[in-house]
């Protein structure tokens, strides 16, 4: 079996978290991570923060292409870290690839790219438009991805469910699981989504989470290609940890066409509760 020809893209233009950021021309951590998983996994990996790469020729290259992006683009944007950023053509080439078959993964930030009714991260995690459910007049990357973020509180620990065990290369985690990150509040759920992560709000603290439990890892059809997305991956420990790698694995497996799964939406049935949104905080004026 050949290897999974897998580009990594970590272009942040707003916000660079730690796990992908390169200190003195050495890999990042999400970087040397991904490096050791490939070499277990049989993942040929390609990591580039250059957005000026991304085109549809570019792209040809690939079985899979796998955002960690906080921003994209730089209109309005300051451009954190320094590389170039993506162009429109190259947005639609990626919707175009997937489309025509290629696999998609989304990981944290990726959620965060790009908002509906919103210049490119004007008045970050303040503008009123992200306490709406936009459903299908919600931005093409958000229909595409599958959800949005709308912020975050403090990091702290909760639950998560595995509540589709059947998604190949997962059986060995647990059922639910207790860890502390950085947990991404969503909203615009697509209708087509397949949850396979269930977030537990129950206990938490943040207004951001006064809500029922909501997905935090999916999986859906785009034309002919795959999504696979996640919120987690912000902390390094989270990065190192087996339940993360074999989510990640089992996201790339599936979206690169190594696996079959069944993803019949299951959103409604899961989480019910997943379009109330939390209250609108004060500051989102």
């Amino acid at each position: 079996m050949r290897p999974l020809r897998v580009l990594f893209f970590s272009k942040s233009a707003n916000f660079e978290h730690s796990v992908v950021k390169r200190v003195d021309g050495q890999p990042s951590w999400a970087e040397q991570i991904l490096g050791e998983l490939g070499k277990k996994r049989g993942y040929e990996f390609t990591f580039t923060k250059d957005g000026s790469q991304i085109t549809p020729e570019f792209l040809t290259k690939f079985d899979v292409l796998f955002f960690y992006t906080c921003g994209f683009f730089t209109n309005d944007v300051p451009n954190v870290d320094g590389q170039p950023p993506m162009s429109e053509a190259g947005l639609r080439a990626v919707y175009d690839a997937v489309a025509a078959g290629k696999g998609f993964v989304g990981c944290h930030s990726a959620s965060d790219c790009l908002h509906t009714g919103e210049q490119p991260q004007v008045n970050f995690q303040t503008e009123p438009g992200r306490w709406v459910n936009h459903g299908a007049a919600s931005h093409p990357w958000v229909r595409f991805l599958g959800g949005e973020f709308i912020r975050h509180g403090a990091q702290q620990a909760t639950e998560i469910r595995v509540v589709s065990p059947e998604f190949p290369g997962l059986k060995a985690l647990p059922a639910a699981t207790r860890f502390a990150e950085e947990w991404y509040s969503l909203k615009d759920f697509a209708p087509d989504l397949h949850v396979v992560h269930l977030m537990e709000t129950a206990g938490m603290e943040g207004l951001e989470y006064r809500r029922p439990a909501f997905p935090c890892t999916w999986a859906r059809r785009h034309g002919k290609g795959r999504v696979f997305y996640t919120s987690l991956g912000h902390r390094e420990d989270v990065w190192a940890s087996e339940f993360f790698q074999t989510t990640i694995a089992a996201g790339l497996n599936w979206a690169g066409g190594r696996v079959e799964a069944d993803v019949t939406p299951n959103l409604e049935r899961v989480a019910p509760g997943a379009r109330q949104l939390p209250p609108t905080p004060p500051d989102a004026k």
